[in-house]
């Protein structure tokens, strides 16, 4: 026998034969309170869906070899729906999934909007600001699955405390019941302390470049971007190689950013660590300061500043897959070292260095700790201008150790 989970839609109407006829024949019936209260009059055994999940798939397990099983879900059960709890459960092949229309989908056709470009956020008590705010930065229409708690309002008023403007807002209330409601706003400052009937979501579109600096960080920002001390930052084009290497192809890695400066470097890489985070770690603490400003400047919030002489302070970290250094000095080996220490399986090590003693120092300890290693130099040129033409003029040479 298997489960069979059958996605309601926005209301028992959206129901086909082959549904009801498959809801009619459960021995169990599995749902929240108002999807159970439909079917009050069948005579299959009602389990209700609480807080007690774990639970609960231990019943279905238990159950599903003898009855007939059958869940309710909401919209359509994968589309953050109790139909990927169950799979998990019971296994993917001991599983029926029947879709239906999703709220989203529903949203979306109700404003005769295209949404195949939209991302879709859920904040049921799952989802941290910086996943919001990385959302804002990257894509121009949002739909946000909202609760009790995390209400549309509250929404519009997170948005307006980290200034983010040139968003136009609908809210969806009660999708598919008797008294649904759509409203619209044409900038989240309109929502205010308005009160909206549950279930809802609300579609963000934006409207205009509004006033937002959060949306311009890309890899090789030019060095005025940032706020930094008497030119000590990494440099555009050696930044854009520097992260490059340090290969930050999953959003949840944990990046260290050592003898930080500016934060040029951690700010860039923020944009690739959406579910991730980056620790700037600096030794001064205007250089600190700088740091913090240039975070706030450009909206990031997955970014945290710590002043410490390394290497101290690294011990109240959460361990790195990438650890960037960018100074060090004479104490270079005992960073690398101590960032070794608390590397995650398969992370990576980049140093960047103007100093010959530092590159050997950089290859002769991670070779000691079993790192394979790989030098590139960078020779950058800037164009000048001249009387009747343009020259280059060449910047310090760097080299870039990396280590796996």
């Amino acid at each position: 026998m298997f489960v069979t989970v059958v996605g309601m839609g926005l209301s028992p109407a959206d129901l086909t034969l082959r549904h009801r006829e498959i809801i009619e024949s459960a021995d169990i019936l599995v749902g929240g309170r108002r999807h159970l209260a439909e079917f009050e009059a069948l005579p299959a055994e009602k389990w209700l869906i609480g807080r007690d999940l774990d639970g609960l798939m231990a019943a279905i397990r238990g159950a599903m070899a003898e009855k007939t099983v059958v869940a309710l879900a909401s919209g359509d059960p994968l589309f953050f729906g109790i139909g990927t709890r169950i799979v998990e459960a019971v296994g993917a092949e001991n599983v029926e999934i029947l879709p239906n229309i999703s709220s989203v989908a529903a949203a979306f056709a109700r404003v005769k909007m295209a949404w195949e470009d939209a991302k879709v956020l859920s904040v049921h008590g799952r989802l941290e600001p910086a996943e919001i705010l990385a959302a804002l930065r990257r894509h121009d229409k949002i739909a946000v699955l909202t609760d009790p708690k995390r209400t549309p309002a509250w929404l519009a008023k997170f948005l307006q405390e980290h200034c983010i403007s040139g968003f136009s807002l609908w809210v969806f209330e009660r999708l598919g019941a008797g008294d649904e409601t759509v409203r619209a706003f044409e900038d989240v400052e309109a929502v205010g302390d308005s009160t909206f009937g549950e279930p809802n979501l609300v579609v963000l579109n934006r409207s205009s470049s509004g006033g937002s600096d959060a949306v311009s960080i890309y890899p090789g920002m030019p060095d005025d971007a940032f706020l930094h001390e008497r030119g000590l930052i990494t440099k555009s084009e050696v930044r854009a190689v520097t992260l490059s290497k340090l290969k930050l192809d999953r959003s949840d890695l944990v990046l260290w950013d050592l003898g930080a400066g500016s934060g040029s470097v951690g700010i860039e890489a923020s944009r690739f660590l959406d579910r991730g985070g980056v620790f700037s770690v600096e030794r001064k603490a205007e250089r600190v300061k700088q740091i913090i400003e240039n975070r706030d400047r450009y909206g990031v919030h997955n970014l945290e500043a710590i002043q410490a002489e390394l290497p101290e302070g690294l011990e109240r970290l959460p361990d790195p897959d990438r650890v960037f250094v960018g100074g060090g000095g004479r104490n270079l080996p005992v960073i690398l070292r101590a960032a070794a220490r608390r590397l995650k399986a398969g992370g990576v090590i980049v140093v960047n260095t103007v100093l010959i003693q530092s590159v050997s120092a950089a290859l002769e300890t991670l070779r000691e700790l079993d790192f394979e290693t790989e030098t590139v130099q960078i020779q950058v040129g800037m164009g000048k201008p001249m009387p009747w033409g343009e020259r280059l003029e060449a910047q310090n040479p760097v080299w870039i150790i990396l280590g796996r």
